[in-house]
C-alpha cells in the first residue's frame, strides 16, 4: 500500500479515518484509476460509496474529461433508456427533439452508475452491450453508435442473491465486478467513528456559530458501541443535533446516549435493528409484507385477548340476572318491596362491561400498509421523497411510482 498517496487522496477528498479496511478500499482505488478497468463499489447505504468513483476519475487519463454520476434508482423505468442511451425525435409521445443520452455525454470520461441494481432487466442488457464493445442504440433508433466511457458503478444490494432471485444478469454482474471495491461500515471502524463525530460537530460549530462539543471517555465508548444502521448519515445527524440541541457543550455519555435511537423504539423491520443485526430485505414488498404480518399476528392476538373477556362478562351478566330474578321472585312472593324502588331485573349492572373497551379492526390489505407506510414516511420528511425513500429502504424511482399508483399529493 502506498500510505503516501493514500493520505493525499484522503486529504483532497476530506476522508476521515484511519481503518485498515477503509484505507485498502482508497488504495485500490488509486491503483485501478490508472486502468480503464470496470469497477464496482458496494457497501451499505450510506458508508460514503460516493467518493470512490471520483477518486478513480480525477486519478486516471480521463480527469480532463466529463464526469456524469447517475442515480440509477432516481430515474422512472419507463424512462431510464432514455436517459442513459438518448432517443430520436418521435421515438416516444413527448419525444419532440433528439436527445444525447449520458453514455453520449460522458464519451472520453467517466460515468458513475449509483444503485445499479435497480435498472430494469432490459436495461441491463443494454448495459451489457456497452461494457462488451462499446456500443448502443438510442431509443426509438437502428443505428448503432459507439462511445468510450468508463464505468464505475455502486450499490447496496447483495446481487450473487439478486441473480438467484432473477432480478439481475448473472453475465452483467461478472463484468462489472471486475475490480471489487467494498466500503466497511461504520460500526466496523473502530475509533474512525470519534474522528467523525468530532469533525461533524466542528463544522457544525463553525455554520451555527456555537462552541465545539467536546465528549467525555463515557460518550466516546457510547458513540463506539453504537451500531449505527445508517451509517454516516446517521451520525452527522447525531452530531447536528448535539451540536445545535445541547446546551451543555461538555458531553457525557448518559447525554450521548439520549441522542442515539434505541433498537425498541420502533417495530418496522424498516426501522428497527442496529447494523449487523438489522434484517434486510431485496424489496419493498418484502419489507411491507412483513409489516402486514407482524400487524396481523398482533390483531389476532388482542382479538382472542378480547373475546376471552367477553366470554367471562357473559358469563358473569349471566349468573347476575339469574339470581335477580330468584331474588325478584322471592320479593313478589312475600310482598317486599324492593330496595332502592327498582326491580332487580331492570338493574344497570355490567361488573365486566369496563374491562375492555371495544376493538374493531378490519383486516388490512397490503396496499393499505404500503400507503400508509409512504404517507407517514413523507411527513415525517415534510414531504421530501429523497428522504422518504431513505427512510423506507426503498429507491426513488419505486417511491414515485408507488405515489402516482395510490395517487398521493
Amino acid at each position: 500500500m502506498n500510505a503516501i498517496e493514500v493520505q493525499r487522496v484522503k486529504q483532497q477528498f476530506g476522508i476521515i479515518g484511519n481503518d485498515p479496511a477503509l484505507l485498502q478500499a482508497i488504495d485500490t482505488a488509486i491503483q485501478v484509476a490508472h486502468t480503464d478497468l470496470t469497477v464496482l463499489v458496494t457497501g451499505e447505504s450510506g458508508v460514503g460509496k460516493e467518493f470512490f468513483p471520483k477518486i478513480i476519475h480525477t486519478n486516471s487519463v480521463r480527469k480532463h474529461g466529463k464526469y456524469i454520476a447517475v442515480n440509477c434508482g432516481a430515474i422512472p423505468e419507463g424512462t431510464i433508456d432514455s436517459e442513459l442511451f438518448g432517443h430520436v425525435k418521435g421515438a416516444f409521445t413527448g419525444a419532440v427533439n433528439e436527445r444525447k443520452g449520458y453514455f453520449s455525454e460522458a464519451n472520453g470520461g467517466t460515468i458513475f452508475l449509483d444503485e445499479v441494481a435497480e435498472l430494469p432487466l432490459s436495461t441491463q442488457a443494454r448495459l451489457l452491450r456497452v461494457l462488451e464493445n462499446g456500443e448502443f442504440i438510442r431509443v426509438g433508433s437502428s443505428d448503432v453508435e459507439k462511445t468510450d466511457v468508463r464505468i464505475v458503478c455502486a450499490t447496496n444490494v447483495n446481487l450473487p442473491e439478486a441473480i438467484s432471485k432473477g432480478r439481475f444478469r448473472e453475465d452483467l454482474y461478472y463484468r462489472l465486478n471486475t475490480v471489487p471495491i467494498n466500503v466497511p461500515p461504520l460500526r466496523k471502524r473502530g475509533e474512525d467513528v470519534v474522528l467523525l463525530f468530532l469533525k461533524f460537530c466542528m463544522d457544525f460549530a463553525s455554520k451555527y456559530k456555537v462552541p465545539k462539543v467536546q465528549l467525555d471517555a463515557a460518550a466516546k465508548a457510547a458513540v463506539m458501541s453504537y451500531g449505527w444502521p445508517g451509517n454516516i448519515r446517521q451520525l452527522k445527524n447525531v452530531a447536528e443535533q448535539v451540536s445545535i440541541l445541547e446546551l451543555n457543550r461538555d458531553v457525557t455519555g448518559e447525554v450521548m446516549r439520549h441522542y442515539l435511537p434505541q433498537p425498541a423504539m420502533s417495530n418496522l423491520p424498516m426501522f428497527a435493528g442496529q447494523g449487523g443485526d438489522r434484517k434486510t430485505f431485496e424489496s419493498e414488498r418484502e419489507i411491507l409484507y412483513n409489516v402486514l404480518f407482524d400487524m396481523r399476528r398482533d390483531i389476532t392476538e388482542l382479538k382472542k385477548q378480547i373475546e376471552s373477556l367477553r366470554e367471562a362478562r357473559e358469563e358473569n351478566d349471566s349468573r347476575l340476572s339469574y339470581y335477580s330474578n330468584a331474588q325478584e321472585v322471592e320479593l313478589v312472593q312475600h310482598k317486599i318491596q324492593p330496595a332502592y324502588n327498582i326491580p332487580l331485573s331492570q338493574e344497570k349492572y355490567e361488573p365486566a362491561a369496563n374491562l375492555v373497551e371495544e376493538y374493531v379492526e378490519e383486516a388490512l390489505s397490503l396496499e393499505d400498509v404500503e400507503k400508509k407506510a409512504i404517507l407517514l414516511a413523507l411527513e415525517r420528511n415534510k414531504g421530501k421523497r429523497r428522504n422518504a425513500a431513505k427512510e423506507l429502504n426503498i429507491s426513488e424511482r419505486t417511491l414515485y411510482r408507488k405515489i402516482k399508483e395510490y395517487g398521493i399529493e
